[in-house]
């Protein structure tokens, strides 16, 4: 097991911060998220500039994000979690890197449940032999706090056990549940569903909380803003934060700065267009980089690998 991206078993406690983000250049930032052991998959592509294609509802059917074409057998839906994806993936052949898009998982998988966090760089899943089923539920960025009922930033670039976040008895009658019913997905989805109404309750009943609350409006405009490539001056004004306020906000939300989130985003937006058939320059103007160059730099940058290695990938 890769000791550098999982927890092993232990107290809550033990996550601690895994350190402070800079918003500078270099390993910081990512780009769309695939494959997770099961799979961790990436935002339908947009066929041009501000124009999205899929329906948001639909099943995707065989479309399978980057690293998973053709060695896998990957599904994902809208989940009645807003802003979540339901995912399922059978593993057909080799494992392929997880790039980073902002979102959280939490991952079923041969009776164990995982938390898989906000990445800053490519992840190669463990290798697990033919046809193991994952099953996973995928959140939106700034949603997965809530659910795991820590801050995004003690996630970041780990894979942690649900038993480390929720209580173990919890755990283990959830997993049990998955094992024994025919529709473990359904059930996955209906107890994060519940939570989050639990989580929603006890903020309404007042301001004392030991967990983050759900995702708020201001979370969620952030995000929106920061997609958009809006500058982080004017986003901590519209969301009537200062910037270093902004800055704090987005580690426990998302895992990493404003900048960085910037990053990520604009890079899964540039993956789709590319997947699409879009030249590479016109990929760069319609993501809003500098020009190819700067998309170049940025993807071997965050991913790793050219732009033409990952869409060889698949």
């Amino acid at each position: 097991m890769d000791q550098r991206r999982t927890r092993l078993p232990g107290s809550r406690a033990r996550l601690g911060h895994v350190g402070e983000e800079r918003d500078r250049g270099g390993r910081h930032g990512g780009l769309g998220r695939t494959g997770e052991g099961g799979a961790r998959a990436v935002p339908r592509a947009r066929t041009g500039c501000g124009d999205e294609a899929g329906d948001g509802g639909a099943d995707t059917g065989s479309a399978a994000p980057a690293g998973h074409a053709a060695h896998s057998a990957y599904r994902e839906r809208a989940s009645r979690l807003s802003g979540a994806m339901l995912w399922t993936h059978a593993t057909a052949g080799p494992a392929r890197p997880v790039l980073p898009d902002g979102c959280t998982d939490l991952i079923w998988s041969e009776g164990r449940l995982l938390v898989a966090g906000p990445d800053t760089g490519p992840h190669l899943p463990d290798a697990a032999p033919p046809g193991t089923r994952h099953i996973g539920l995928r959140f939106a960025p700034g949603q997965g706090p809530a659910v795991f009922g820590v801050p995004a930033r003690e996630l970041r670039d780990l894979r942690v056990p649900l038993a480390d976040l929720w209580p173990a008895a919890q755990v283990r009658e959830l997993a049990g549940r998955m094992a024994a019913g025919g529709a473990p997905d359904r059930v996955l989805e209906e107890t994060v569903v519940a939570r989050l109404r639990a989580a929603a309750d006890r903020t309404a009943a007042g301001p004392a909380r030991s967990a983050p609350p759900p995702r708020s409006g201001r979370t969620a405009a952030i995000a929106a803003a920061l997609d958009r490539g809006r500058p982080v001056a004017e986003v901590a004004r519209a969301v009537a934060l200062g910037e270093r306020q902004l800055h704090r906000h987005c580690l426990d939300a998302f895992g990493y700065g404003p900048k960085t989130l910037t990053r990520v985003l604009r890079f899964v937006r540039a993956l789709g267009l590319a997947r699409s058939g879009m030249p590479y320059a016109h990929v760069a103007a319609c993501a809003g980089y500098a020009d190819q160059a700067h998309l170049a730099r940025e993807v071997k940058a965050l991913a790793g690998a050219p732009m033409g290695v990952l869409l060889g990938s698949g």
